[in-house]
C-alpha cells in the first residue's frame, strides 16, 4: 500500500494541461433523452475537478452495466475536444468497441466532434483515412480495440485515454496508449464489482468514482 501511495503522490506531482469544464459537454448532456442520475453527475464533477487541477488524472469509474459510465466519459471527452485535445477510448473486444462507438458518435457528431472507429478489421484506404484524421487532429475521438496502440496510429494532441474493462488489459498496454501523448489523463471504466482489498491491489494508484444508480 505504501508503494501505491507513493505512485499516486508521484502522479499528482506530474503536471498536465488544465482542461476546463466546457459548454459543449453540457449541451451534449442536455440533448440526451433522459437526465443524468445523481451518481453520474457526481462522477462527472469528480472527473472535471481532476481535469481542471493541472495534474495528471488517473480515475477508475466503477458501475454496473447500464449505469451510464460511457456517457459520463463522453461528456469529459467533449471538454477535452473543446479545449483542442483528442481522446482515445479503448475496449477489449471489437463488439464492445462498436457499442461504445454507436453510443457516443451520434451525440458528439451533432456538436461537430468527429469520432473514428479503429479495429483490426480496418485495412487499406479506409484505415489510412482514419489515421490521417487522427494525425491531423480533425478527429477528436478514436474508439477502438488494441488496434489503437499500434505504432502507425499517431495523434496530433492526445490528452485523455478511456480504457473500458481495464482489468482485461495489462498496465503496459494502457501505458503504450498513454505514451502517444504528453501527460495524458486516464479514465479506467469497470463494470466488474471490485472488493475493497482487490481494489487497493489493482487500482491503488487510481482515484475512484462509483456509479451505483442505474
Amino acid at each position: 500500500q505504501l508503494a501505491m501511495a507513493q505512485r499516486k503522490a508521484a502522479r499528482r506531482r506530474e503536471p498536465a494541461a488544465r482542461i476546463p469544464a466546457g459548454d459543449l459537454g453540457n449541451r451534449i448532456r442536455a440533448d440526451l433523452p433522459f437526465a443524468f442520475t445523481g451518481a453520474q453527475d457526481r462522477a462527472l464533477a469528480e472527473i472535471r475537478g481532476d481535469l481542471a487541477a493541472g495534474e495528471r488524472m488517473s480515475r477508475l469509474v466503477q458501475g454496473d452495466v447500464g449505469s451510464g459510465k460511457t456517457l459520463v466519459a463522453m461528456c469529459a471527452m467533449a471538454d477535452v475536444a473543446e479545449a483542442g485535445g483528442q481522446n482515445a477510448l479503448m475496449a477489449p473486444t471489437e463488439i464492445l468497441a462498436r457499442q461504445h462507438y454507436e453510443t457516443i458518435a451520434g451525440p458528439l457528431a451533432a456538436h461537430g466532434i468527429e469520432v473514428v472507429l479503429l479495429t483490426g478489421r480496418d485495412k487499406g484506404a479506409a484505415r489510412a483515412e482514419k489515421l490521417r484524421a487522427l494525425a491531423s487532429g480533425a478527429a477528436k475521438v478514436a474508439v477502438g480495440t488494441h488496434a489503437l496502440f499500434q505504432n502507425d496510429v499517431a495523434f496530433q494532441r492526445l490528452q485523455m485515454v478511456v480504457v473500458d474493462e481495464q482489468h482485461r488489459f495489462g498496465v503496459a498496454e494502457r501505458q503504450r496508449l498513454q505514451a502517444k501523448g504528453e501527460a495524458v489523463h486516464l479514465i479506467a471504466m469497470s463494470a466488474t464489482p471490485i472488493p475493497r482489498t482487490l481494489e487497493l491491489t489493482l487500482y491503488g494508484d487510481l482515484d475512484v468514482s462509483r456509479i451505483e444508480e442505474k
